[in-house]
């Protein structure tokens, strides 16, 4: 089989190459590794960067998103790209991207791509939704004191120039309830940091959850609402949470309480929470996230917090530690590497999950077939059918919406036989996207 074909359709993989882990299994690398484009932008972490060139991919590195004109020229020639959350992978950008088969944000959030656009490409997404649980966790706490404090004004008048010792309306955070909405990776660890420090734990999940510690679930959201002194949010944005805080769950607030947002920019409505703070009904509150962010550091953020009393307004940094980036580089990355060179879809978004044990390294005969196919009935049948003259030593198949992927390892007598096994497959009228690995 030719070495040219473009990965977008076949992906060729050496066989000269083992698993370090485990001599007795054999690697699936890209033939031509350095043909794979990667572009990388927002400055995401060194590590990624390292681990995609030490698997022989062209990175193209930028600090910086850039401006969609420029995103669509660039996204035309590249194999995957990576993001954080200022790009956005729209289904018109998208429509460019001739040979993209992997896109890995550098991040917990999802929103920036249009998923079901992406997968009716064959585009598998993937994310970090653990890495940096543990940052934004910790900024949380630090809000909750701060604000307790009114830390954030005092700062400002000193910095002003005016001294201001005041002790009213601050409080120690022993002994106060925080209620937590979404109680998954941040919410969990933000508990138990919370109860270290005296404070008492309700939280609301729409999933049934284990309750760690001494905290406790409740029924609805009103309930957090109206018995916590802190509000924190952690939920995804979906359009059941879109503006799930707004003017009437405001006023069901505990007089005096606060608002912390680190979760999505569109969960709370801003003029409603402005007006919220600068009625006193709420004493103070923490944004993270806003409907809108500026592509670039610089002047021009624009919102109707700024100025807001004991209001903390931070640029989208929840996750902004070292510590985390460098997971999230391992982890996204490492996603990436194992797609591209064999296929493992796990953790992935918007595919459903699938994998294969690893090909003995003696075997040299065996090549992995992996293909997206539309959902609908009798796709299936007729990749098995093309196979069924050939020994499929093991397989796997799932589907997740509109989308079917489909992984196979097959003996094969001749390497004649691949090019006939991947034209029957790709002639299947319902097939998206199909690649062979070695």
């Amino acid at each position: 089989m030719s070495d040219t074909l473009d990965i977008k359709s076949v992906s060729i993989s050496r066989r000269d190459s083992f698993n370090a882990r485990d001599p007795h299994t054999r690697d699936l690398k890209p033939f031509h590794s350095g043909s794979i484009k990667i572009l990388l932008l927002e400055n995401v972490s060194p590590t990624a960067v390292d681990i995609l060139k030490k698997a022989g991919y062209q990175v193209d590195f930028h600090t910086k998103a850039l401006d969609k004109a420029t995103l669509i020229e660039k996204i035309k020639d590249v194999h995957a790209i990576g993001i954080r959350s200022k790009t956005k992978l729209t289904e018109e950008v998208l429509s460019h991207a001739n040979k993209l088969i992997a896109i890995g944000c550098f991040c917990i959030g999802t929103n920036q791509v249009d998923l079901n656009f992406a997968a009716s490409r064959g585009i598998c997404v993937f994310n970090s939704p653990f890495s940096n649980s543990r940052s934004v966790a910790e900024l949380v706490i630090a809000e909750i004191i701060l604000l307790s404090r009114q830390l954030g004004d005092r700062s400002r008048e000193m910095h002003d120039g005016v001294w201001n010792k005041v002790s009213k309306n601050c409080y120690e955070i022993r002994g106060k309830t925080l209620g937590i909405v979404g109680y998954g990776h941040i919410g969990t660890q933000l508990g138990v940091l919370a109860e270290s420090l005296g404070m008492h734990v309700i939280w609301y999940d729409v999933l049934p959850l284990m309750p760690i510690g001494m905290s406790r679930a409740a029924e609805t959201l009103q309930e957090v609402l109206a018995e916590a002194d802190f509000v924190s949010l952690h939920v995804p944005e979906t359009p059941e949470t879109k503006y799930m805080i707004g003017e009437r769950e405001l006023a069901s607030m505990k007089k005096g309480s606060y608002l912390i947002n680190a979760s999505r920019g569109t969960v709370v409505a801003i003029e409603a929470l402005a007006a919220a703070l600068k009625s006193g009904h709420l004493a103070g509150a923490a944004v993270d996230v806003y409907p809108t962010e500026p592509l670039s550091n610089g002047p021009g953020f624009e919102s109707l917090l700024r100025n807001c009393p004991n209001t903390l307004l931070t640029p989208h940094i929840g996750g902004s530690t070292e510590e985390a980036q460098r997971m999230i580089g391992v982890e996204v990355a490492a996603a990436l590497t194992k797609f591209i060179n064999s296929g493992t879809s796990i953790n992935a978004v918007n595919f459903a999950e699938c994998d294969l044990r690893a090909i003995p390294s003696t075997d040299m005969t065996t090549v992995r077939i992996v293909n997206v196919h539309q959902n609908v009935p009798g796709v299936l049948r007729q990749i098995n059918n093309i196979l069924a003259d050939y020994n499929v030593n093991k397989q796997i198949s799932d589907s997740k919406g509109d989308v079917a992927y489909f992984m196979a390892d097959v003996t094969v007598d001749n390497p004649k036989e691949i090019n006939t096994i991947y034209e029957h497959i790709t002639a299947i009228n319902e097939n998206i996207i199909t690649r062979v690995l070695f």
